[in-house]
């Protein structure tokens, strides 16, 4: 039970489950998902200036977006300037398969893909509270813990419910007022850990967050010369 930025406007195509193991090991890859965070963000970019945005070069940027275009998770647009070559992210609703019917590489995959997002959706937040001064229109943004009291059919639906209202504030390309900005929405559901489990031995707040491995590319996927 899962989704992706990449949520379409409504009326937009049905969800797509993603079961496929390469194409997960390509969201999987750090980069990729540096990549694709940008482009939903951002909107369409071209692979030099993604390398400028993510320190990277564009070689790099022009072989990983071939491989997410592979998998229909981006898709070239035409060119606003000539002959450059425009990319924007697939605006489609990515449903993963439940967790038990995930093979043990599928939920790697998985699991790893949503520990990078959320460790780097916690950073922008950070980033956004460092760099906004208190009298900023947008510094008073929402943020909410709670807590409710569900069987799993019933988190099921809250889920649906939560993706129909984000999909109700989505706006067509080109319709955005002046004073519209990208908001980053993010849902995280989990049971309440059992109270008799011991907890870990470090707090978040005093543990770092590890540097993300890369996951093995799928077979049909060679390494580029920077990744080797």
């Amino acid at each position: 039970m899962a989704t992706t930025p990449t949520d379409p406007a409504p009326g937009g195509p049905p969800p797509r489950e993603l079961n496929d193991l390469a194409a997960l090991k390509v969201l999987a890859h750090p980069r990729r998902g540096r990549i694709m965070r940008h482009l939903a963000a951002h909107g369409p970019a071209t692979s030099a200036g993604l390398a400028r945005a993510l320190a990277l070069n564009t070689g790099a940027t022009s072989y990983h977006l071939r491989e997410l275009a592979r998998h229909g998770f981006v898709e070239e647009i035409d060119s606003p300037h000539g002959r450059e070559r425009w990319w924007q992210a697939v605006r489609q609703d990515l449903r993963f398969p439940p967790r038990a019917a995930q093979s043990p590489e599928i939920r790697a995959a998985v699991d790893e893909m949503t520990r990078q997002a959320f460790a780097a959706d916690l950073a922008d937040f950070v980033r956004h509270q460092d760099a906004t001064g208190a009298d900023d229109p947008w510094a008073d943004t929402p943020h909410s813990r709670g807590t409710i009291h569900v069987t799993t059919e019933e988190l099921r639906e809250f889920f649906e419910e939560f993706i129909a209202l984000v999909k109700r504030y989505k706006r067509p390309d080109g319709a955005a007022a002046r004073d519209v900005r990208t908001v980053q929405t993010r849902f995280l559901a989990f049971p309440s850990p059992d109270p008799e489990a011991p907890e870990t031995s470090e707090s978040p707040e005093s543990s770092e967050l590890p540097e993300s491995p890369e996951l093995p590319l799928s077979p049909e996927s060679p390494a580029s010369p920077e990744e080797a």
